[in-house]
């Protein structure tokens, strides 16, 4: 397989370059200009410098290539256009790009979003419709809506990871940062469902969305079939971190209005801050399930790596290059 990673060295994927890799195929990542190569400056892969947004860079990065997986996008910005410019834009110049000059292509890999689906607390299907709640998840629907009509011209498939768990990811580094201060947070009584993944698991399920025939035309939520919550979450951390912690109770209202502030602040500042709308929206939604099944009757897939692991995994990675604290002296 010659290969195509838009987004290659983001926290998903670095790991599938490194799957990709480990398998034998041979690897361009599409890189932003200016941009590091982060956890790629060490692997065996050709750099492509391009831009998702800027068509004139994306002929040459899919030319040749067999397999395009399309990772390239923003989980976080202050404004709605921004979200739709790059992942909803971005996809269909791309699309355009490998349906003209990438006539070889066997699989057009696009990583969508459960978000794209909505929250519920009922295990989302993926043939019932797109119903997003917040801009994040409006954009990747559209992003799939554009990938899929293109069946017509090139093979497309859909991969939707749940949340993502593993070592080199920043999405929850908040909760590992809170519970090394001995903070657990609480956003009201009720536990929020919520289906995950780790990021291992998810890069070999979107390998393999680029090998079965079966993945053509067709969109698959990747996940594992057990289940946690947002403060699930944060208790399996203060495990991992073998740390002790004290609830702090957020209403609502209030953590809506601090991600309302923050996006706010970060229009000002040029950054994006660690807590935002998205999030808040995200947190605060009745749970975030789906149903796996389709890609294991499918595809054969199934998560192997269980929620105590992917955490454990992910705390010693992030103290290892000092993202929290070490761990406490036990003389």
């Amino acid at each position: 397989m010659r290969a195509l990673v838009t987004g290659g060295n983001g926290f998903l994927g670095a790991w599938l370059v490194r799957r990709l890799l480990v398998e034998g195929h041979s690897v361009r990542a599409l890189v932003r200009p200016g941009s590091e190569p982060g956890a790629l400056a060490e692997l065996d892969v050709e750099l492509a410098r391009g831009d998702v947004t800027d068509a004139a860079g994306l002929p040459a990065a899919v030319r040749d290539r067999d397999v395009v997986f399309h990772l390239a996008g923003i989980r976080r910005a202050p404004r709605r256009e921004d979200f739709f410019r790059v992942n909803a834009e971005g996809t269909r110049l791309l699309l355009e790009a490998c349906a003209a000059h990438a006539p070889g292509l066997s699989r057009f890999v696009l990583c969508g979003s459960l978000a794209a689906t909505g929250p519920s607390a009922v295990p989302r299907r993926e043939e019932e419709p797109f119903a997003p709640r917040e801009w994040y998840g409006e954009s990747k629907a559209e992003s799939e809506r554009l990938t899929l009509s293109f069946a017509g011209r090139l093979p497309v498939t859909v991969a939707r990871p749940t949340r993502i768990l593993g070592p080199g990811d920043k999405e929850n580094l908040l909760f590992f940062r809170l519970a090394a201060k001995g903070i657990h947070l609480a956003f009201g009584r009720q536990e929020r469902p919520l289906s995950w993944v780790d990021v291992g698991d998810c890069a070999r399920g979107m390998v393999l969305l680029a090998e079965r025939p079966e993945a053509v035309g067709q969109a698959f939520f990747v996940a594992s079939p057990d289940r946690t919550g947002i403060e699930g979450l944060q208790r399996e951390v203060a495990r991992a971190l073998g740390v002790t912690t004290r609830t702090v109770n957020v209403p609502p209202a209030v953590l809506r209005g601090i991600g309302s502030i923050a996006d706010v602040a970060s229009r000002l500042l040029g950054r994006h801050l660690p807590i935002n709308r998205k999030l808040a929206e995200q947190v605060l939604a009745p749970g975030w399930v789906c149903d796996p099944g389709k890609a294991r009757r499918v595809l054969g897939f199934e998560a192997r790596v269980g929620l105590a692991e992917s955490v454990a995994r992910s705390a010693a990675w992030y103290r290892e290059v000092g993202w929290i604290p070490p761990a406490p002296s036990t003389k």
